[in-house]
């Protein structure tokens, strides 16, 4: 059975609509064409993404998002997904937008990242956040 899961690491933090993500989630990557097995979102501190981002990806720096593809299997979800709180409360006021909608945003942003979108360059990234706007307007809650 497919499953979603949100656990917090370093910090306290309320996710809201916790049903209706899941929901969210799930119907996107149907719509793409895959299986979901297993997802789950980390939610963090800045600190701890960074010490994540150092040591699995070598990466000296802050960011809000950090997206590991654990599949082995073609078309089949699973993953996990670290999100830095921080960060996105900070990417909510410099982008002036609600903490909410720029959280739905970079959680959509990691199930792309599972679905084989990239945002590396400037194509892809425009590619990447296409999809993000086509499914933020999708949700119903």
């Amino acid at each position: 059975m497919p499953v979603i899961r949100f656990f917090e690491e370093d910090i306290t933090y309320k996710l809201k609509h916790k049903t209706a993500l899941k929901n969210w989630i799930k119907e996107t990557i149907a719509a793409e064409g895959y299986l979901l097995k297993e997802l789950n979102y980390i939610f963090c501190s800045d600190q701890y993404l960074l010490q994540v981002n150092r040591q699995y990806l070598d990466h000296d720096t802050y960011t809000d998002i950090i997206t590991f593809d654990n599949s082995e299997v073609e078309k089949l979800i699973v993953g996990d997904v670290f999100i830095s709180v921080e960060r996105i409360r900070e990417n909510a006021a410099k982008f002036n937008v609600t903490e909410t909608d720029e959280l739905h945003r970079v959680i959509i942003h990691g199930a792309l990242h599972l679905l084989g979108y990239k945002d590396k360059n400037p194509s892809d990234s425009k590619k990447m956040s296409s999809k993000e706007d086509f499914y933020l307007h999708l949700r119903s809650f």
